[in-house]
């Protein structure tokens, strides 16, 4: 079975997940052939290794904290707290707490 992903002009509930969150997985919520849109799921001292996209992105905490790192950097984002980063850029991220966070892909040549 595959997974939904929203439609153009659906609406998305990307409010906190509060006591689902624990229980909860990473998801495309919304795929084009030039944007992707993730509501990722990473738990208490979980992370994702150093990576990078070709595209821009924006990694927004919805809640929880992660400790963001990128060019020798580390920054920690709590809940309502918005990156910005160019394509290629190397990043990683590593839960602080058990936390959702929503990330934006725009997609090239795609």
């Amino acid at each position: 079975m595959s997974l939904h992903h929203a439609l153009s002009g659906e609406l998305i509930d990307i409010r906190p997940l509060e006591s689902y969150l624990k229980n909860a997985t990473t998801k495309t919520l919304y795929k084009s052939n030039r944007l992707e849109v993730i509501q990722m799921v990473l738990l208490a001292s979980k992370a994702m290794p150093q990576h990078q996209v070709t595209g821009e992105i924006t990694v927004q905490c919805i809640e929880g904290s992660i400790e963001f790192a990128t060019a020798g950097t580390k920054q920690l984002m709590r809940a309502g707290d918005l990156v910005c980063l160019a394509g290629g850029v190397v990043h990683a991220l590593k839960a602080v707490e058990d936390s959702s966070i929503l990330v934006t892909i725009l997609l090239h040549g795609a």
